[in-house]
């Protein structure tokens, strides 16, 4: 399960908040039906069938192979991470900005969600955590470069790890210019 980079067509496909919601549960918490992830996302099962029917259309998800009865179909994400290339971004500008803003929606929740459960967390939990925003000053080649560091970086750990006391960790972070009104 590696990335996908989204083509104008698929772009298109996810550009909807609620099927960056499924897909990112889907992703974090693996395979599951419409019916639990309506109530996880307190949407109606009818609305989650249909955005994970969208979701297949385009490749993002898949049905669970050995699970599920006539009745409970169950879901999978095809790929670990999405990537939206600039080209595709200025292909389709709308359909651009209806992703990325349903991205940050769903990086705000996750982090709200973060922030609520941390005090629940053992503490070698709560002190491996960090929340943290820096300012530096740099060109697009520069921040180009450091885009490509942290991917590396991030490459070096693998998807799934065999330790025991292993959990799922978001990564999340951006690189973007300070905008100036």
């Amino acid at each position: 399960m590696e990335e996908m980079t989204l083509d104008p067509h698929k772009l298109r496909g996810l550009a909807h908040p609620l099927r960056v919601r499924l897909l990112g549960l889907l992703r974090e918490q693996g395979p599951s039906t419409a019916s639990k992830l309506a109530q996880r996302l307190g949407q109606s099962s009818g609305a989650t069938s249909y955005h994970l029917r969208q979701l297949a259309a385009h490749g993002f998800v898949t049905d669970e192979p050995g699970r599920g009865t006539q009745r409970e179909r169950w879901w999978r994400a095809v790929h670990r991470s999405t990537h939206l290339d600039a080209a595709t971004g200025r292909a389709d500008p709308v359909a651009a900005e209806g992703y990325l803003r349903a991205i940050a929606t769903s990086s705000y929740r996750q982090v709200e969600d973060a922030i609520s459960e941390l005090p629940t967390l053992p503490p070698e939990w709560q002190d491996a955590v960090s929340f943290s925003t820096t300012t530096r000053r740099l060109t697009a080649a520069q921040t180009a470069e450091l885009r490509d560091r942290l991917q590396a970086l991030l490459d070096e750990y693998p998807a799934e790890s065999a330790a025991a006391d292993a959990e799922p960790v978001v990564v999340n972070w951006q690189l973007f210019p300070v905008v100036r009104r």
